[in-house]
């Protein structure tokens, strides 16, 4: 019997409900996969009752796994169904056969070699009558702690700190930047006074010292496995302490030009009066001489009128 920590070294089974009533049952013991470069063979069955099961197994090396299903009679006791294979949801070539009943329940095994390049979702699959009851192997290498959904922002000059955890001791963890489609490799000891790593075990750390708005963009830690490495990508945004004010500058530069075409176009209103031609004008003397005789036009009158 092997001890718990060298169990959670090899294949860790992990058994998804679904709908229907489901039971699971191993039937080989754990293989050590990283004490042993030699490919080794595992089997596992799952016995179900109902329409789907989903097994997530996590490989760690190249193994050859055979892959065992066991699916239940049902209650007609057909004494024959149809089984086959898919590889991520398309059939395999030549794995379509006829399953007879034996002993209440119909068995369906497959033996695939497994390695970095062909991980992915294995399913047997049984027509019972008119239905079909799948169990999918979702075969994967380990796979990273948490998400980074948002970018980190910070500030030149100042420093962040990216981290990466996983379950399974990895043989490496290396730290890469994305520049473009390459990737390059970031080595801490030639460049310490901007780079400083920390490796303990199963996680790892990333510090980035005195930022400048070049150390932005997409920063990958790989965890490397014999089977294949499992990478996280975490976005690092460098910006100036300018960068908030940007909003308010801009409005406080919207106020001033409003500001500043208002009174332009006062002063113009008004220098416009002021340069209107000189014929349109009435002189103040002549004003009054005109408003005089207006009045002594209409004595005179008022006189005539009397008179008649």
């Amino acid at each position: 019997m092997f001890s718990p920590w060298i169990s959670s070294l090899q294949l860790i089974l992990i058994a998804l409900f679904w709908r229907g009533i489901f039971t699971v049952s191993l039937t080989a013991g754990t293989v050590p996969l990283l004490d042993s470069n030699v490919p080794q063979t595992l089997s596992r069955s799952a016995v179900i009752t109902g329409d789907s099961l989903v097994e997530k197994v996590e490989i760690l090396t190249p193994i050859d796994l055979q892959l065992s299903c066991t699916c239940n009679a049902n209650p007609n006791k057909l004494p024959n169904v149809t089984g086959f294979w898919r590889k991520d949801g398309i059939e395999i070539d030549n794995s379509r056969l006829t399953v007879l009943l034996e002993k209440e329940q119909y068995n369906l095994k497959r033996e695939f070699s497994i390695d970095g390049d062909n991980l992915g979702n294995y399913s047997c699959v049984f027509y019972v009558g008119d239905k079909e009851s799948r169990i999918d192997f979702y075969l994967t290498a380990p796979e990273m702690e948490g998400k980074q959904d948002k970018p980190v922002i910070a500030y030149v000059g100042d420093s962040v700190t990216m981290a990466c955890k996983i379950k399974h001791l990895p043989n490496a963890w290396i730290w890469y930047k994305a520049n473009g489609t390459q990737q390059e490799l970031i080595n801490a000891t030639t460049d310490p006074l901007h780079y400083k790593m920390v490796v303990d075990g199963n996680a790892t750390k990333l510090t980035l010292k005195n930022l400048k708005e070049l150390d932005s963009g997409v920063y990958i830690c790989s965890a490397v496995y014999n089977i294949k490495a499992s990478v996280k990508q975490m976005e690092v945004r460098v910006i100036s302490f300018m960068e908030p004010l940007k909003p308010f500058i801009a409005i406080v530069a919207e106020v001033i030009l409003l500001v500043t075409l208002i009174l332009f176009f006062e002063r113009w209103g008004s220098k416009k009066s002021d340069d209107l031609p000189a014929e349109n004008m009435i002189p103040v003397d002549q004003l009054d001489k005109l408003t005089q005789d207006d009045n002594n036009g209409m004595g005179e009158s008022n006189a005539r009128q009397r008179n008649v």
